[in-house]
């Protein structure tokens, strides 16, 4: 039976607590607290040489554990200078190759800012920019996803996300669901209905299929007008949104996404959290 799958977004803080040196160790740390994926996170920049990517990589097919990347967040879909632009079209090569190296199947990319110009002319860009990466990068076996954003002056509603990932087959949507409850300044996920929706929303706008193997993060963020301020834990009992009606809507829908918590230094607790209740759901 195939199952979703669960990791961290990098390392959390018992990782270095418990001796965790370098992200050499972590898949192995993973599956050993019990997980199944991590997403090495080059949101700063792909800091790593070759070699240490490539040993990343080994270690993750060695202990089973899917590998995805998050790509640069200086990377602009739709900023207005072109020389921006490309510059990005190059900087997603270089996470491709990263990508390949670390045996990841995703990348994650940022959907674009719509701070300083119109939201179409926002999408036009964007989308011209993808366009320029498939040209740029040609086939690839390498999964490119795009985010859902959590800040109101950007990119990366769901049904943005739906219309780029409509660019090329290469597109895949990448749902953060706390994104998207921030970006909705709370009360978008509360029963198990609203999860279920976003999957056939993904069916109908994109395929079955990437509703079905949907890459997801998933963390409580607190916010405020403007969106997204901030990642929190799964302590925090102000912010949402909850995980226990997503759990239950992924096991009634029948779907395997693969769900990379972003909580704010408990990423591995909290996505072990995950895990158990959904496992618990299955055995009833």
């Amino acid at each position: 039976m195939n199952r979703a799958t669960f990791g961290p977004g990098g390392n959390g803080d018992l990782f270095y607590a418990e001796g965790g040196k370098s992200t050499v160790q972590a898949p192995g740390w993973v599956k050993r607290f019990g997980l199944d994926a991590y997403e090495f996170e080059a949101g700063r920049g792909i800091g790593a040489g070759e070699e240490t990517l490539r040993k990343i990589g080994q270690k993750a097919r060695e202990h089973g554990v899917l590998m995805s990347l998050h790509t640069p967040y200086y990377i602009s879909l739709s900023g207005v200078d072109p020389e921006k632009r490309l510059k990005s079209i190059e900087y997603i090569k270089q996470s491709l190759w990263a990508a390949e190296l670390l045996l990841a199947d995703t990348i994650v990319i940022h959907s674009g800012s719509a701070a300083k110009i119109s939201r179409e002319e926002a999408m036009k860009l964007s989308c011209d920019t993808l366009e320029k990466v498939i040209e740029a990068v040609g086939d690839t076996d390498v999964k490119l996803g795009i985010e859902t954003m959590g800040k109101i002056n950007q990119l990366g509603d769901l049904d943005e996300v739906i219309e780029q990932c409509r660019v090329d087959k290469h597109y895949a949507p990448v749902v953060d669901f706390g994104h998207l409850n921030a970006r909705e300044r709370g009360g978008y996920f509360v029963t198990v209905d609203d999860y279920r929706r976003v999957f056939d929303k993904i069916a109908c706008g994109v395929s079955d299929d990437a509703a079905k193997n949907l890459h997801c993060h998933f963390s409580k963020i607190e916010y405020t007008d403007a969106g997204e301020k901030k990642h929190l834990t799964f302590a925090d009992g102000v912010f949402g949104p909850c995980f226990e009606p997503l759990m239950e809507a992924i096991a009634l829908e029948g779907v395997t996404p693969r769900i990379i918590c972003e909580s704010d230094g408990t990423q591995p607790e909290d996505a072990l959290a995950m895990k158990t209740y959904y496992e618990r759901i299955l055995q009833k």
